[in-house]
Formats: structure tokens, sequence, C-alpha cells
């Protein structure tokens, strides 16, 4: 069987699965709520299936994720290469409101005594006393970002993180990341129906020795190969009223679906496996989160990390979803 792609983290030491584990659905917020006994299963059955990398935030249900997430890993840290975030707070009213969660203010929020604050509760939740790689979830215009990096670099030097990240960045606050020297991944929504990174942040990146981390890569399910056009989405699920998740759009994905199918074929595959290894075979991709609510989804993610596509399958593949894609809603 071929092994787990494993890849390193921009210039850090670290090594990582190249599917990743994320943990949006499993903090609840968003996705309908969420079952904690489910959900740690899925996470110990990732481990046990080879995917060494997972990603969290304090924004997953105000720390539900982090928690949960804490409690799967105990007895196994060492077997997890652990990624969370800061900058989307409630403890504080500093920085850019940015939404109301259950009637009270988070803000994007980036300031050095804030970060040291994060940090420590995030370290709480998760039950260690270092993280892998923590990243700034959203960009705070009210803070440069030059004491935002220094700030962890502080954090890295007292051992509590071990790698930077930036997620949700402008080619501007990459430029400005670049600079300080201190960064190694920044993490940023990609797939087949969402490639316009590929036009700006790729290529700098790239060039810069930085790792990118894709986050949403089946879209939200949208390109799991299962969401039919008889789905429907209740509750606070975002799908609900995302024009992404249209009849017309479901229709189409359904299209691109059924070329792909051969190619799922042809390695005893799930058409959202085939999806996962187009993207780790993208240009500048490095790593892919997917998330998993139960074991059987985190298994089947995992199993995406052992599957090469040849060239020929992924110019089919593009081909396919130049085809089908067109004019989709966004």
């Amino acid at each position: 069987m071929t092994e787990m792609l494993t890849r390193t983290i921009g210039h850090s030491s670290i090594e990582a699965s190249a599917v990743g584990l994320g943990t949006w659905a499993i903090g609840g917020w968003m996705w309908g709520g969420t079952d904690e006994s489910e959900s740690i299963a899925a996470i110990q059955a990732s481990i046990d299936e080879g995917i060494s990398l997972i990603d969290t935030a304090p924004a997953y249900g105000q720390g539900r994720a982090e928690e949960i997430l804490g409690t799967a890993i105990r007895g196994r840290r060492d077997d997890v290469v652990l990624a969370t975030k800061c900058g989307l707070v409630w403890h504080t009213q500093k920085g850019n409101h940015f939404f109301d969660y259950d009637g009270e203010p988070v803000h994007r929020y980036l300031g050095r005594e804030s970060i040291v604050h994060e940090v420590e509760e995030s370290l709480r939740r998760l039950g260690t006393d270092h993280i892998d790689l923590y990243i700034t979830h959203w960009q705070d215009p009210t803070t440069p970002i030059d004491e935002t990096v220094a700030a962890l670099v502080q954090l890295r030097e007292q051992g509590k993180i071990r790698a930077i990240g930036a997620s949700n960045v402008s080619e501007e606050n990459l430029r400005s990341y670049l600079a300080t020297g201190a960064l190694d991944a920044i993490q940023e929504e990609y797939s087949m129906i969402a490639r316009g990174i590929e036009k700006d942040l790729l290529p700098i990146a790239q060039g810069a020795g930085v790792s990118t981390l894709s986050y949403s890569s089946l879209a939200l399910g949208l390109l799991s190969g299962s969401m039919g056009p008889d789905r429907t989405f209740s509750g606070d699920d975002q799908r609900k009223d995302n024009p992404r998740f249209s009849l017309a759009n479901r229709e189409k994905v359904a299209r691109l679906m059924q070329a792909i199918e051969p190619v799922a074929e042809a390695h005893a595959a799930t058409k959202a496996q085939i999806v996962i290894a187009w993207t780790l075979q993208q240009p500048g991709i490095t790593y892919s989160l997917c998330g998993a609510r139960n074991p059987q989804q985190a298994r089947e993610n995992a199993a995406a990390g052992r599957i090469r596509l040849s060239g020929d399958e992924l110019e089919l593949i593009d081909d396919a979803a130049a085809l089908s894609l067109t004019d989709l809603d966004a």
C-alpha cells in the first residue's frame, strides 16, 4: 500500500500528513450542533489511519472544538501535529467587530496582550504545553503585522508554539508577514470551485518556501460526491442560504462527479478521495484540511493521502471541472 503523503511545514522541521483533519464542524457552530462522542471517535480514527495534522480554532464553538480535541488526543499528543489559531476574540472589544455569537460580539484583534491571553486559553483547552502551528485566524487592520509577529516569535522562543502561520490574508498582508522572516504557512480556502489564490497568494508563498494549508477542499461537502440535488439544510447550518449550494450548482457539480467516476473506479476510491488527491497535487498546495464528523468520514479522508493521480488523470479532471463548473454561483 502507498504510504500517507507527508510534507514539512514551511521553514520549520515539523513534518505532517498532507491530509489534515479540520475541526470546524466538530465545534458545532454553523454546522447544526455536534456529537461529542462521534467527534472524538472521528479524531481518533484519523490518527489511527495516519493523519497527524489536526487543525482547530477557539472560534469553532467558542472553545468547544479545542476541548473535544484535547479530550480525544489525551495520551496521544506525540502522534499529532496540532494547529490552532488566534485573533477572533470575545474577551475584549479591541480591534474590529466581526460578528456576533449568541448575541455577544466577536472581534478581530491581534494585539500582543490578546495573543498572550489566547495562547494560554488554547493550551489549557487542548491539554498540552505547546502548539505546533499557531495561526492568525483573520487579519486585524488595527494592529501592525510587525507587532503581531513579534508576539508570536516570543511565544516560539518560549517553546509555547513551534511554527507561525496566517490565515485569510490579502496579498499585502502576506508580503508584510514575509518581510518579518518568521512565516511558515498560510491557510486559505481552496478547492476546484474556489481557485482564486492560484493567481496571487500561491505563487508568492511557494516562492518564499511558505506552506499552504487549503481549507474547504471539499467546498463544505459540495464536492464530496454525496451532495445530491435533494439534500436539505436546517437550523444554523451555514449551507442553508449559501448560493453555492443552489440546485443549479449542485446539478453542475453532479456532472463533474460523473466525469470523475472512472478515475475513482481506477483507484478503487470514492469521488471525494479523488477530489482531495487532486487538491494535494496542485502546485503550491501543501496540505488539504478535510472535516470529519464520524470515523467513516475520517477513514475516507485519510485514504486520499495514499492516492497518486497520473498526469493524464489530472488533465481529465481539470478539463471536466472547466466544462462543468463554468458560471457557478459564488
